[in-house]
């Protein structure tokens, strides 16, 4: 889970911004852009948010009234526990059930995959769910900040999120199990490589385009890294002023090579490794052979 998702849960359950910053280690600023692109909504009988100065001085703009997306009737919903009420939010921006599952009750990926279905066919869950879906279909719920982010989020996805790989250890296997050294009675090991996919209640599975099990092991493929920087770079074109310009331009100058084709010359190695699980062959071989 995000730390802005755990920051809306302290939100939603009153604790203050500068509280919540202190815990996440940002500024209050970052928490207050949090709320404010996330649609955090308090039901009533929370703390209510730091007070502000509401004098205005000559010629101020005037500040635009917040949309209101239905959460906050979803918060006083007494046909609802607390924790439904959060899966109803929570599924209403995902579609995802046990994911929400998850994050509204706050237990195991297995147990949310066997519960959040379930959740679903409860008729007042239905029914809050579905007035939300409708209240979203009335608004414009994609802007062009939700394109910018989402594809800022892509571009600069990071494969080990997802997967770790290395070497291991393991025990040389017969036909009738682990075999034995005969003189010293020790197991006989050997070293292999390994790829461990991260639970996918633990990464971004928006930007997942695919993941498939075959022959030759598992595979996983996020979406056009390339891309995502081409309509970035060609966007900020026509608009150099947005806010998310300078993050943007910081982001690119830490990953030093915004082509893409790093990424993808890793991307391959780690198939590569997948399609040919060979003892004792390190990933240093696999570079070798792509510069010969």
């Amino acid at each position: 889970m995000e730390n802005y998702e755990k920051a809306e849960q302290d939100y939603m359950s009153g604790m203050k911004y500068k509280d919540i910053a202190e815990k996440y280690g940002t500024t209050i600023n970052t928490v207050k852009s949090w709320k404010k692109r996330y649609a955090w909504s308090r039901g009533e009988g929370a703390h209510k948010a730091e007070k502000v100065c509401t004098q205005k001085s000559k010629g101020a703009p005037k500040k635009e009234a917040p949309i209101d997306d239905g959460t906050k009737a979803t918060l006083q919903n007494d046909d609802l526990t607390p924790e439904q009420q959060m899966f109803c939010i929570y599924y209403s921006r995902t579609f995802n059930a046990a994911q929400s599952y998850q994050k509204a009750y706050g237990c195991s990926y297995e147990s949310a995959i066997a519960n959040g279905s379930r959740l679903l066919t409860n008729d007042k869950v239905r029914a809050e769910i579905e007035r939300l879906k409708e209240i979203k279909r009335q608004q414009i719920v994609a802007g062009a900040d939700d394109f910018v982010e989402i594809q800022m989020r892509i571009a600069f996805s990071d494969m080990g999120d997802y997967l770790s790989f290395g070497r291991e250890t393991v025990r040389i296997m017969g036909a009738f199990g682990p075999i034995k050294d005969p003189e010293t009675g020790e197991y006989l090991t050997k070293e292999v490589n390994t790829v461990h996919l991260a639970e996918s209640c633990n990464v971004d599975t928006q930007i997942i385009q695919e993941v498939k099990q075959g022959k030759d092991g598992v595979s996983l493929k996020l979406a056009d890294k390339q891309k995502a920087y081409d309509w970035l770079t060609k966007y900020f074109l026509l608009h150099p002023d947005d806010k998310y310009k300078a993050e943007f331009d910081k982001k690119r100058a830490e990953v030093k090579d915004d082509t893409g084709e790093e990424i993808l010359k890793n991307m391959q190695t780690i198939a590569d490794i997948l399609k040919n699980p060979v003892a004792n062959r390190r990933i240093e071989d696999f570079e070798e052979k792509a510069d010969e």
